[in-house]
C-alpha cells in the first residue's frame, strides 16, 4: 500500500486551468487520463474546453502507462473511498472488478445502446447498472513498412507463416545493405497484460481457444494452442530481438518508428504517431489485420477504454457531464482524426473525414467489430489473477524455459487453483 501511495504521488501531474477560470465558480472535477502516445494531450484539450463551456474547473491526473499499475492505483484510492479522482479511465476488462465503486450512468447507457457497439455496451452493464461509457475501442493490428515490402517484392502477410518468412528475408537483406539494427518483427512480450493480449491473438488464430470459455472451461489444453506459443518463441532472437521480452506498446513503437523493424503488432493509436511530421517513416506505413493461423483465422484482441464516475465524487453531476462531453460524437470524431483512436460510435466509421485520416478504419472495421474478448467475464473478479497466469506461462515459453505444451498444462493447474480459491472465498462469505 505504501508503495502504491508513493507511485500515486510520483505519477500524478495536475494541470489547473488558472486563477481566472477558477474565479468563475462551478464544480471542481478531476479526471484520470492515460498517457499512451498523444492520449494525455487530447484528454487535456477536451477537458479544458468542457471547463470553459460550463464554468467548471478541471484537473488532469496522469496515471501510469502500465495497466496493472493503474488498476492497483485505482483499487487503492477507491477502497479508501477517496474523492481525489472524479472520473476514471478504465480498461474494458475492469468494469466488473470495479463496479461496486462506480456510479450508475444508466441515462447515458440508453444513448449508448442506440449508437455504440453492442458488445461494449453489454460489457459495461454489471449487476443491472451501466457503470462506464465506452470512449474508444481497440483491436490489435499489424503495421508494416510499405516501402520495404515494395522494394523486395512482397505483399502484406496473410498468415503467420508469411510474416515469419517475409520478416526474415527483409531483415537479412537490409542488414546486408548496411542497416545492422533492422529487425523483422516487434511486438509486446513484456511480462504484463500486453503479453496476455498478444498470446490470446496467437492462440485464438491457431484455433486454440481463448484460454477460458464463457462457462469457465479451460480451452488451451490442445496442440494448436501449444504450437502457437512455440511459434512465437522461435521469433525471439531470430526475427525479433531478445529485448522484445521487455517491450510494451511504446517500446515496440519506438523501434518501428525509428525505422528499425519491418512489422509491428500494436493498437491503432500508433498510426497517427507514425504519420506525424517528425516521424522518420511518415508515408511509409501500411496497416492490415493480424495474420491468420493454419486454419485461416485471424484474431485481434478486443481492447479499449471507458469513462466511469467514482461513487465517492463530491461533484457527481459535473463529473457525469464531463463524461457525456468526452464520449460525444463530436469529441470522438476529433480524437479519431487527430489520434487514430477508434470511436465507439458506429456511425463515425462512415464519416468521410475520419476515414480520410485513418484509411484502415474502413477495411479493418470487421476486426474491430468481431475482436476476441479477453476472458474477463468468465474470470470475473479473478481476471487479474487469471491474466497474470496467462502472461507468466506465455513468457516462460518465449524466453525458452518451457515448451508450449508444458506451459499450458501448468497454466491449467494454476487457473484451477485460482478458481478453487475463489470458490473457497465465496464459501467463507456465505458462512
Amino acid at each position: 500500500m505504501a508503495r502504491l501511495r508513493v507511485l500515486f504521488i510520483a505519477m500524478v501531474a495536475l494541470f489547473a486551468l488558472g486563477p481566472a477560470q477558477a474565479q468563475r465558480g462551478g464544480a471542481h472535477v478531476s479526471i484520470a487520463c492515460g498517457a499512451l502516445g498523444i492520449e494525455l494531450e487530447l484528454c487535456r484539450e477536451a477537458a479544458q474546453q468542457w471547463a470553459r463551456e460550463t464554468g467548471n474547473t478541471v484537473e488532469i491526473v496522469n496515471t501510469p502507462n502500465s495497466s496493472g499499475d493503474r488498476f492497483q492505483l485505482y483499487v487503492q484510492l477507491l477502497s479508501s473511498q477517496s474523492s481525489d479522482i472524479d472520473v476514471l479511465q478504465i480498461d474494458v476488462v475492469w468494469a466488473g472488478m470495479l463496479q461496486t465503486h462506480l456510479a450508475d450512468l444508466s441515462e447515458m447507457g440508453e444513448i449508448a445502446q442506440r449508437t455504440m457497439f453492442p458488445a461494449l455496451v453489454a460489457n459495461n452493464r454489471v449487476g443491472g447498472r451501466f457503470v462506464a461509457v465506452p470512449w474508444f475501442t481497440d483491436a490489435g493490428v499489424l503495421y508494416y513498412r510499405k516501402d520495404l515490402l515494395t522494394k523486395y517484392g512482397y505483399a502484406p502477410p496473410e498468415t503467420w507463416d508469411d510474416l515469419t518468412r517475409i520478416a526474415a528475408a527483409i531483415q537479412k537483406a537490409e542488414r546486408e545493405a548496411g542497416n545492422r539494427r533492422m529487425w523483422g518483427y516487434v511486438f509486446q512480450a513484456k511480462a504484463s497484460e500486453s503479453l496476455t493480449c498478444n498470446a490470446l491473438e496467437w492462440v485464438s488464430s491457431h484455433g486454440g481457444g481463448s484460454f477460458l470459455a464463457p462457462d469457465r472451461t479451460y480451452t488451451a489444453d490442445n496442440p494448436r494452442a501449444a504450437a502457437a506459443l512455440d511459434r512465437a518463441a522461435k521469433w525471439v532472437g531470430t526475427i525479433s530481438p531478445r529485448g522484445v521480452l521487455n517491450y510494451d506498446e511504446e517500446t515496440s513503437r519506438g523501434v518501428f518508428q525509428t525505422g528499425n523493424a519491418v512489422f509491428m503488432r500494436n493498437w491503432p493509436y500508433a498510426w497517427a504517431l507514425a504519420q506525424a511530421d517528425s516521424s522518420p517513416i511518415r508515408g511509409k506505413v501500411g496497416v492490415v489485420a493480424l495474420p491468420a493461423g493454419p486454419g485461416g483465422e485471424s484474431a485481434a484482441t478486443l481492447g479499449g477504454w471507458q469513462l466511469a464516475v467514482s461513487r465517492y465524487s463530491e461533484h457527481p453531476e459535473a463529473a457525469k457531464d464531463l463524461v457525456r462531453y468526452l464520449t460525444s460524437a463530436k469529441e470522438q470524431k476529433r480524437r479519431a482524426i487527430l489520434g487514430a483512436y477508434n470511436p465507439t460510435i458506429i456511425s463515425l466509421y462512415q464519416d468521410a473525414e475520419v476515414l480520410e485520416a485513418n484509411p484502415f478504419f474502413g477495411t479493418l472495421y470487421p476486426a474491430f467489430e468481431n475482436a476476441v474478448a479477453r476472458p474477463a467475464r468468465p474470470a470475473g473478479a479473478r481476471y487479474n489473477q487469471v491474466s497474470d497466469a496467462i502472461w507468466r506461462a506465455s513468457y516462460d515459453v518465449l524466453q525458452g524455459d518451457e515448451t508450449g505444451r508444458r506451459a499450458l498444462e501448468n497454466l491449467e493447474e494454476e487457473i484451477a487453483r485460482i478458481a478453487f480459491r475463489a470458490r473457497w472465498a465465496e464459501k467463507e462469505v456465505g458462512e
